[in-house]
């Protein structure tokens, strides 16, 4: 397994738009191992493969608290959202920033598991904000641009900022 590097904002490749996986094989696994291990390493509860430049239609989610939770969505998608959450979110293509973004309370998705074996899953809370978190990064969205404009500039602004200091 390797640790992959995690692009950040306002990084154009964060932009594009995943392409849905043909076929789940060792290399599609092998992404999901690699992907999980960046995720604990970061330490973060969710990592889309467009984060690590690789722009194919999977993520990985782990909301436990012991790190025994991990779930690989291959293709996902949502085919119910209902109710209404307002949650603080973070993303690792956006470190040190925390912002309250709407969501749906609640979410059925249909995906592919790491055997590319059909799965159907109900979610709410934490595990639904992620999921639809991470499903925004497949469709070249993150979570800042939710966000007012002026929200965005003050980000942009201190992620700069940030980026000097660590240079």
């Amino acid at each position: 397994m390797a640790i992959l590097n995690i692009l950040h904002y306002p990084d154009e490749r964060l932009h594009k738009v995943a392409r849905p996986v043909e076929k789940v094989d060792d290399g599609i696994r092998r992404l999901i191992d690699d992907m999980a291990e960046t995720m604990y390493e970061a330490p973060g509860i969710g990592l889309a493969a467009t984060q690590v430049d690789v722009h194919l239609r999977v993520i990985v989610i782990d909301v436990s608290e012991d790190k025994t939770g991990l779930m690989a969505l291959i293709n996902p998608r949502i085919l119910q959202a209902d109710g209404h959450t307002v949650f603080e979110e973070g993303c690792l293509s956006v470190p040190g920033i925390y912002e309250e973004v709407e969501r749906a309370q609640h979410v059925v998705i249909e995906a592919l598991d790491r055997n590319g074996e059909t799965l159907k899953l109900e979610a709410e809370g934490l595990l639904a904000i992620c999921i639809q978190h991470e499903m925004d990064h497949l469709e070249g969205k993150v979570f800042v641009e939710k966000l007012s404009r002026l929200k965005q500039t003050r980000i942009l602004s201190r992620l700069k900022k940030n980026q000097r200091k660590t240079l």
